[in-house]
């Protein structure tokens, strides 16, 4: 277990902007009048001779459907390992509108792969680890078991089945070269790879629920700070978040020198700025005073159209073990947040 830190950035061990897919109405001729197509042709100047109107040709125009299908290039899959609601995979996703290149990890829900959901698309949550999250995401790891939870709360109709894709956050372990999910100035461009090359990347491989409605973020403690931040800042791309027991003010060593882009990314300016149409599911544990202020006065300051619930866990701690109690709830709030599987 890695030791937290005095801002509560503890490791977890102890939509992108709307796909555009309408489809183009059938084009015919113009109505035959003088600047028409018709018009410069001998057909459309018989017809009027004749008393009678150029043909017109009509189309109806195609709605996109409700899923989006993969549309590539397919990535390279590793395993990660095994679990008892089938493997984790593992790719390095080099991005092509930031540049950056980290590990993500993929798992997919028993449904994704069965027959009978073969021409479905299913939602996506993104989780975020605490601590640095460097060549890590301990949403992976078997003390967070919410892949084992999900399958077992879908199968019972309680939970969606969720494509969960987990990223790593940061490059470097050093915690003063946090990067907070953000482009801070001079940095790798790691709020970009969150924001943009991560969706494009998953609609790339898989089948996704069209628009932002099947996206939410989930992420405890800096992963918390990461899932508030990020649909805060892009509630075109995102519907939902669940912030566990997070802090809201970016305060990273990077930012010095960078006091107007450090606010523009902050949750804490965010959230009070009424412009993201998204809901959110901010906890608290009920053990730790200084942590329950934190988040109950983030709380008090959201404005509408943002709606902002507060859960405190009774007794809860700053820890793994009551991170982990917290995902039944979670996945349950999501479902009730975001849009399922859809089948056009």
């Amino acid at each position: 277990m890695q030791p937290q830190s005095p801002r509560f950035r503890a490791v977890l061990t102890g939509t992108l902007s709307l796909a555009l897919a309408a489809a183009l109405a059938a084009c015919g001729s113009t109505d035959g009048g003088p600047n028409g197509d018709s018009a410069k042709s001998g057909k459309g100047a018989t017809g009027a001779a004749n008393g009678s109107a150029a043909p017109k040709a009509t189309g109806t125009p195609t709605r996109p459907g409700k899923v989006l299908m993969p549309t590539g290039p397919a990535a390279s899959f590793g395993k990660a390992r095994d679990t008892a609601a089938g493997q984790i995979l593992i790719t390095t996703l080099t991005g092509a509108k930031s540049g950056v290149s980290g590990k993500v990890w993929v798992w997919l829900p028993p449904e994704y792969n069965d027959p009978a959901y073969a021409k479905t698309g299913f939602p996506v949550l993104t989780l975020y680890a605490g601590g640095q999250s460097a060549g890590y995401n301990t949403w992976t790891d078997n003390q967070l078991p919410i892949q084992e939870v999900d399958a077992q709360l879908s199968k019972a109709g309680r939970a969606h089945p969720f494509i969960m894709i987990m990223p790593v956050q940061n490059l470097d372990s050093n915690e003063a070269k946090a990067m907070e999910c953000s482009d801070i100035p001079g940095q790798p461009r790691i709020g970009t790879w969150m924001a943009e090359d991560i969706p494009d990347f998953v609609r790339a491989n898989f089948r996704t629920v069209r628009g932002r409605d099947g996206w939410g973020l989930m992420g405890a403690s800096t992963g918390a700070f990461c899932s508030a931040k990020l649909a805060l800042q892009f509630p075109d791309r995102f519907k939902a978040a669940v912030p566990i027991d997070g802090y809201f003010n970016p305060d990273s060593p990077l930012w010095k020198g960078h006091e107007a882009e450090r606010l523009a990314n902050s949750p804490g300016v965010m959230v009070a700025q009424g412009k993201a149409d998204v809901r959110m599911l901010a906890t608290a544990g009920g053990a730790n005073g200084y942590e329950k202020k934190i988040v109950t006065d983030w709380v008090a300051r959201a404005a509408a159209p943002l709606k902002v619930e507060y859960y405190e866990q009774p007794g809860g701690k700053h820890l793994t073990a009551d991170f982990k109690k917290m995902i039944p709830d979670a996945l349950e709030w999501l479902t009730k947040n975001l849009a399922g599987p859809e089948a056009d």
